[in-house]
């Protein structure tokens, strides 16, 4: 099973869907309601991200995070949504939080490799990139997979702001 990804920003044409997916997708339904177009397992942070479509991520959380965390409990796993978008740009700016993200510059290199680089506020740097580097790797995961970039990098722009007390 695959989902199709052919607009024009999008160089991977199909993206392949396990049987373990599928059920997890399944259960994702099943205690949300909201479709989920794909799911990605993360193995390296224990987790399992699920996109859904625009505007949908609030009806896949609940209200108070309920049902999410009745996904999480019955999948014994962490579990995160991301808003779809055609535009890498814009999905790459869901991925991090739109909050946080200024900016998003997407580059196609001689060599045929694609690269994006996010700016941030000098203030959220360190809350763009994640504990870790969870949050650049989901972005770096997510835009490979449905864009073939190979390389998500976080800068911060402006002076830092210092709280004086």
């Amino acid at each position: 099973m695959c989902s199709k990804q052919n607009k024009g920003a999008s160089i991977v044409s199909e993206i392949k869907i396990t049987q373990d997916q599928m059920r997890l997708m399944h259960l994702f339904e099943g205690k949300t309601h909201v479709r989920a177009r794909d799911c990605i397992e993360d193995e390296k942070y224990d987790r399992v991200i699920f996109v859904v479509d625009e505007g949908k991520a609030g009806a896949a959380i609940g209200k108070g995070g309920v049902l999410i965390k009745a996904v999480q409990n019955a999948i014994e796993q962490n579990v995160e949504i991301v808003e779809h978008s055609e535009d890498p740009a814009k999905f790459l700016t869901n991925v991090l939080r739109p909050k946080l993200v200024r900016e998003v510059k997407i580059n196609n290199r001689d060599n045929g490799t694609r690269i994006a680089t996010v700016m941030v506020d000098n203030n959220n740097k360190a809350l763009a990139i994640g504990r870790e580097g969870r949050n650049v790797s989901k972005a770096r995961l997510i835009a490979n997979r449905y864009f073939g970039i190979t390389q998500v990098t976080i800068e911060g722009v402006g002076a830092p702001t210092l709280e004086m007390s």
